[in-house]
């Protein structure tokens, strides 16, 4: 081999695009003036533009001005306020398992990160190495999994045919599932689908899972985001952690208070002890340590500002809303031009879906020609973003399904 012209990494193949990612990728390449991305989960405003909120810009202020703040390294688990306020967030300011001291909480890297270290930590110390995940999922989701030496299996989840929640087969797979198995579930907003099941649904998702100690790892990405509520996004893992039993729940601060780019999340594991905590957050910390040490201050910071606030914490809460409904009245918006444009098909399910996501039930095909015909992009299993839609762009977008669903098969 000649050390002069050959790479030792010339045998490498190139990638190919993340499927979500790519999206933005040809996005961006396009040149036309009505190109529109629908790929990309992250809100935008009626204009199209990026948001941060008010009350993050307010917390920032504080945080500059404070002179007797340093950048020394956080401890491995991170900010020790944002970890407390971040448990309470999700299992209630009043939750026994909080008070009790049986709930350990690290602070990780957004959503992604919390996943990574939780699934870590299954793989090196819980008995069944078996997790099953929605079909679909977030396309991340069998990644993080697989990595940390999990074997990922599927329970149905979604009925392409109702655009809805395929219940009976849900509880049929899980009810197959090994006992032990640890199963992933969406705490609200389904990504992709957009479909959540009932409170009566979960309560019984919970009672058969609880009947063969099924382990309930919750990805909590939206709590707030879905509904405007954070108590009633935050419902169904509450139930879980009400009635005793151990959990996971995995947070991200990238929705709910747009701070995509600082990488703000949080695990916790709700243990049945409080003896058994300490021994669990020990472990996670040898976890972390040789992943990325410690986590970073900046956007910690922000979030327990506003969280430790009550005047900032109902400023969060109203621009919080504010999101919410924009979203929910896009949904509203695009329903009723489909329908009075005489779109065939039934269009429903785009009301009834909650979330940032509409899974709008188009093809592969039929995703490729709207990108091609009328510069719209989304993933190919149609996943929309509706916080990318504007009033201004309903009828573009209206114009590009009317003619794919019209013309293509």
């Amino acid at each position: 081999m000649s050390i002069a012209n050959d790479s030792v990494f010339s045998h490498i193949v190139h990638a190919p695009e993340d499927p979500i990612l790519g999206v933005t990728v040809a996005y961006n390449k396009d040149q036309s003036p009505v190109k529109l991305n629908l790929g990309v989960g992250a809100y935008r405003t009626e204009e199209g533009k990026p948001l941060v909120l008010n009350v993050v810009r307010k917390a920032e202020r504080l945080l500059v001005d404070d002179n007797s703040r340093v950048k020394e390294y956080l401890p491995i688990t991170g900010l020790a306020d944002f970890n407390k306020l971040s448990a309470k967030l999700i299992f209630g300011a009043n939750s026994p398992a909080v008070s009790e001291n049986r709930v350990v909480t690290v602070q990780c890297l957004s959503g992604t990160g919390s996943l990574k270290v939780g699934a870590s930590f299954l793989g090196r110390h819980y008995h069944q190495k078996i997790i099953y995940i929605p079909l679909p999922t977030w396309g991340n989701h069998p990644k993080v999994f697989t990595i940390a030496g999990l074997s990922v299996k599927s329970y149905r989840y979604y009925n392409p045919s109702t655009r809805g929640l395929d219940f009976q087969g849900l509880l049929e797979d899980l009810g197959n599932a090994p006992n032990g198995s640890i199963v992933l579930l969406h705490a609200c907003a389904h990504n992709p689908t957009g479909v959540d099941p009932t409170p009566h649904q979960w309560d019984q998702i919970r009672q058969l899972m609880r009947a063969k100690a099924l382990l309930p790892f919750f990805d909590s990405a939206y709590q707030g985001f879905a509904s405007g509520s954070l108590d009633a996004d935050a419902d169904a893992v509450r139930k879980f952690v009400a009635d005793g039993g151990e959990c996971l729940a995995a947070q991200s601060y990238a929705k709910n208070m747009g701070l995509y780019g600082e990488r703000v999340g949080a695990l916790s594991i709700v243990c049945k002890s409080a003896d058994v905590a300490p021994r669990v957050e020990s472990q996670l910390k040898l976890v972390i340590r040789p992943m990325y040490s410690s986590p970073p201050i900046h956007g910690a910071s922000i979030v327990a500002t506003i969280l430790k606030n009550e005047e900032m914490y109902r400023e969060w809460t109203v621009e919080l809303k504010a999101m919410a409904d924009r979203i929910i009245r896009m949904r509203q918006q695009l329903f009723y031009a489909l329908k009075d444009k005489g779109t065939p098909g039934d269009w429903s399910h785009i009301v009834k879906q909650i979330g940032m996501f509409t899974f709008t039930g188009l093809n592969s095909k039929q995703v490729e020609f709207m990108a091609k015909e009328y510069h719209i992009y989304m993933t190919s299993d149609g996943r929309i973003s509706m916080a990318g839609l504007s009033s201004k762009t309903v009828p573009h977008l209206t114009e590009a399904i009317h003619a794919a669903v019209s013309n293509v098969a």
